[in-house]
This record gives C-alpha cells, sequence and structure tokens, in this order.
C-alpha cells in the first residue's frame, strides 16, 4: 500500500505484549492485532474494563472495512469503481474525505487523495519487483487532481470517471484519533496507539513521565533509533523511503509518490516526522511535508500551530523545526 508507514517508522523505546492480554498488578492490559495491513498495538495503563479493547479491535475492524482502497465492499472502493456516479457514504468517510481535500489544497496538490490511479500501478510487496510502464503512468497521473473530487453532505463524486482515491496517507491516523476518543470515553488515562507506526498517546505515563518515541534510523535494523522525542497527549508519525520500497537494478523505489509523475519522490530526504496533537495531522503531514521537501515543509511547518517536523536526509543529517523536541543519538 503507498503512502502507508509502517511499524518501522516510528517506536517506544519499552516493551509492548504481544496479544491481548490480562492485566495483573503494575501490567497493563493490550491487545495486538493486524489491520491495515500493519501492526496494531495498543496499551492501558489504568484499570480499565478489558471489554474497552474489544471496543477498540471493532473500531479498527470497522474503519478497515469503510476505508480500504483494496476491499471491494469497502465505502472507498465504491466510490472508485461508481465511473463518476454519485456514492452515499457514512458520515466519518465524507469527513474524511474532507480532510484528504484540505490537504490536498494545503500542499498545492504535492500531496492527492486521488493519487489511487497511480499506487494501483506499483507493487512494493511482490519478490518480482518491476517498474510500470511510461505509457501507464503518463496516464495514470493524468486522472490525479483532487479538484475532481466533490463531497455534497455524506454524497461523494468524482467528476473524472478513472479517477481513483487512496486514502492511505491519512486514515491511520483518523483511525486512531477515533480509538483515542472511544479510551477516553471509557475512562482511560494513560494509553499508547500504535497503528503501524502511527504513535499517539493519552495522557502522560502512569509515573507522571513523558512516553519516549524512538525515530527509526533510515535503512537501520528495526528499532534502530537515529533520535528520539518526548510526547504526552500527542502523535508521532513517519514517512519514510526505507518503509515500502524496492531495489531493481541497483536503483532504490520507495512508496512515496510523485503526482506530478507517478514515481517515487526523489528529493534527498529519507524521512519526515511530525509531532501534532491528533494524529491524522501526523499522519497527512508526514507524507505532505516529504514530498514538498525540506525547504517548503519547514515553510509550511511555521504556518501551523502546535506542530513540529523532524526531517532526515539521506546523509543522515537528522533537522528539527523546534531543535529543543529532539535527541539525535550517536550514529553508531
Amino acid at each position: 500500500m503507498k503512502y502507508q508507514k509502517t511499524a518501522a517508522a516510528v517506536f517506544c523505546v519499552f516493551l509492548f505484549l504481544c496479544g491481548c492480554s490480562r492485566k495483573s498488578a503494575n501490567q497493563p492490559i493490550s491487545y495486538t492485532d493486524l489491520v491495515f495491513d500493519t501492526v496494531v498495538q495498543i496499551q492501558i495503563y489504568d484499570a480499565a474494563d478489558e471489554g474497552v479493547l474489544d471496543e477498540c479491535r471493532a473500531i479498527c475492524k470497522k474503519y478497515e472495512q469503510m476505508l480500504s482502497r483494496t476491499i471491494e465492499t469497502s465505502e472507498i472502493s465504491r466510490i472508485n469503481s461508481a465511473a463518476g456516479d454519485a456514492v452515499t457514504v457514512s458520515g466519518d468517510t465524507a469527513d474524511l474525505i474532507r480532510k484528504a481535500l484540505a490537504y490536498s489544497e494545503l500542499s498545492g496538490g504535492a500531496f492527492d487523495l486521488t493519487i489511487g490511479s497511480v499506487t494501483n500501478l506499483w507493487d512494493f510487496h511482490s519478490e518480482n519487483a518491476a517498474l510500470p510502464s511510461s505509457d501507464d503512468l503518463k496516464e495514470a497521473v493524468s486522472h490525479v487532481n483532487y479538484k475532481n473530487v466533490i463531497v455534497t453532505g455524506n454524497t461523494v463524486r468524482l467528476l473524472d470517471k478513472k479517477a481513483a482515491l487512496d486514502l492511505g496517507a491519512i486514515a491511520k491516523g483518523f483511525v486512531a484519533d477515533r480509538i483515542k476518543a472511544c479510551l477516553e470515553s471509557a475512562g482511560v488515562r494513560h494509553a499508547l496507539i500504535d497503528l503501524g507506526g502511527n504513535i499517539l498517546t493519552i495522557g502522560k505515563k502512569p509515573d507522571g513521565t513523558d512516553y519516549r518515541i524512538g525515530i527509526q534510523k533510515p535503512f537501520g535494523d528495526q528499532g534502530q533509533a537515529a533520535a528520539y522525542v518526548q510526547i504526552a497527549d500527542r502523535s508521532v508519525v513517519t514517512s519514510g523511503t526505507y518503509q515500502r520500497c524496492f531495489r531493481l537494478n541497483g536503483v532504490l523505489y520507495h512508496h512515496i509518490l510523485e503526482t506530478s509523475t507517478g514515481m517515487p519522490c526523489d528529493n534527498g530526504l529519507d524521512s519526515v516526522s511530525i509531532i501534532a496533537n491528533s494524529s491524522v495531522d501526523a499522519d497527512a503531514l508526514s507524507t505532505v511535508c516529504f514530498l514538498l521537501g525540506q525547504e517548503k515543509g519547514t515553510e509550511l511547518i511555521s504556518q501551523l500551530d502546535n506542530v513540529e517536523a523532524i526531517f532526515i536526509d539521506k546523509s543522515g543529517r537528522i533537522s528539527c523545526t523546534d531543535p529543543s523536541i529532539v535527541t539525535t543519538l550517536s550514529p553508531n
């Protein structure tokens, strides 16, 4: 899946429990699952009813069935296969499409929710990696234009019959925020949510300290940090060239695709991490800022409240819009 983040992107510098487990003294209750083609892990540090984990599971399954581009019965797939006809969807799906449209506009189309016609041509899972043909890419790119998406209430229509939505760059953040709202409504005040590297925390850790979140070293071993940040009640999300990629004839091809060419973005960056109050914003902005590049991405972040960005370039150099929030680790 293109535009998605994986568990290697950001990680917590403490051990996760595996599977669903019952709380004993000083031990969190946890839930682990595979949703959105990625590992979901949730840890609750309060004395909570384990039934809330079933609610988290239901939320993940519900939104996967609604938002996945690859599930034929999903609302996104119904829009994509409607050949330009109007499709009535849930309020949540309509709201998320509006949010994706807002980021498409904010980025000047560098980020575009109609990238689906292009992502359909790439397979970053295949053992027999191959490039799309230039003719296929040229045709697919001609159908990428967020201005062809019309949302009226809960009705969505694609003015271009061959356009296709792909919300992979924003959906997991949206779901993480929904899980957080569910946990808070159940009285949870200390928890950590990880949707394949989309990290979102509730409050601080029970001992009153911040969560320490590692930023993956690009192309390092999984769990090898290049830096870390400390957060409370915030989200950290990373987009990187190393997450879903393949090499062909010595050239690296990764999943963050330019809307103008359909090819992997090559701007000297290996990853961008965003720290924000909501995970849906951090999710979208990590891709937006990667596609814009460090200079324009930094300029954008400077215009937003309570948002910071960490850039790691191909030489391993780490830059942050607020250096005080990041601790850089030794390259060794």
